[in-house]
């Protein structure tokens, strides 16, 4: 586990250095990273830059769709910052759950603490009683951060019902880069849990996809010198696997596409924006790194939403 939560740090690291050189804008990510002692390549930061857009885009439109009457729970949030960039668009669902390994959520409360940009956005959404807060979970009428482990459903369930998850309401769960680090039964387990406990809910997957040809080898053998094993690569054979995996655990819709089909969907005009920042040389690898990489969405929908 050790290896997986490092990758945490390692996507917060790229985030703000894509952030620093004008991709996207995110003024919070700066009290939960340090800035990277060197450059990022240029197609890691576009990389970063299609998925930030890419889920968000996905996160929006559910947003609109329920009028922000619904509940989002991040799996595997890490140093997000994506509650505090909603308030600020004035998007907030009626609750934002986090839920990530006790050890990250502790560093994450701690920041929160000590940091008066990320704290008052809390306080100000806070109603009603005094804001719960220990070293490994945080609880506000809004917000709620929960220290759990993915891989124990009943665990996690009962951990944010005691934070007010409220089951009725329309639900939306992401996780990016989140299932790979279980075993295919785990993340199984995972996607059954919420097809089976929300009557009208979307799950987001941020994941690798192509897995099996040679780039797909190089990525998991750069990951295992890091000791960091990727026990649920085999779903990640392909867009089917990905798609499959996902209607046979209880979803009655799935797609998935991969980022650079979701890189050609963004807004032209910010695309051309980005492409200015940084020269890119190997238009090649940029290709075949998206090709590696997809977003896959499904839904339950019980009201026809």
């Amino acid at each position: 586990d050790e290896a997986v939560r490092g990758t945490c740090e390692d996507a917060s690291v790229c985030k703000r250095f894509a952030v620093s050189v004008g991709y996207w804008k995110d003024p919070y990510i700066q009290y939960f990273v340090r800035q990277a002692k060197e450059r990022k390549a240029p197609e890691i930061n576009r990389g970063y830059y299609a998925r930030v857009h890419g889920v968000s885009y996905l996160i929006n439109a559910f947003l609109k769709k329920t009028e922000c009457n619904c509940q989002i729970v991040n799996l595997g949030a890490g140093m997000d910052t994506l509650f505090w960039r909603l308030k600020d668009e004035n998007l907030l669902p009626r609750k934002y759950f986090e839920v990530d390994f006790p050890m990250i959520v502790a560093r994450k409360i701690h920041n929160i603490k000590s940091k008066p940009p990320l704290s008052k956005p809390i306080m100000e959404s806070h109603s009603g009683d005094s804001l719960l807060i220990d070293s490994h979970s945080l609880d506000s009428s809004r917000y709620a951060i929960v220290g759990a482990d993915l891989r124990f459903s009943t665990d996690l369930e009962e951990k944010l019902k005691k934070h007010n998850l409220d089951i009725h309401l329309p639900t939306l769960l992401v996780a990016e880069c989140v299932l790979v680090y279980m075993t295919p039964q785990q993340s199984a387990n995972l996607l059954k849990w919420a097809a089976s406990t929300f009557p009208v809910v979307m799950f987001i997957n941020y994941e690798q996809v192509n897995m099996t040809d040679r780039f797909g080898q190089i990525m998991i053998e750069n990951l295992q010198r890091r000791q960091c094993n990727l026990a649920g690569v085999e779903v990640c054979r392909s867009l089917d696997s990905q798609r499959e995996r996902l209607l046979l655990n209880g979803w009655e819709t799935a797609r998935a596409i991969d980022m650079m089909k979701v890189y050609s969907f963004l807004p032209q005009a910010d695309v051309k924006r980005i492409e200015g920042l940084e020269f890119l040389d190997e238009k090649e690898l940029f290709e075949q790194l998206m090709q590696h990489y997809c977003i896959c969405w499904a839904s339950k929908d019980s009201s026809n939403l």
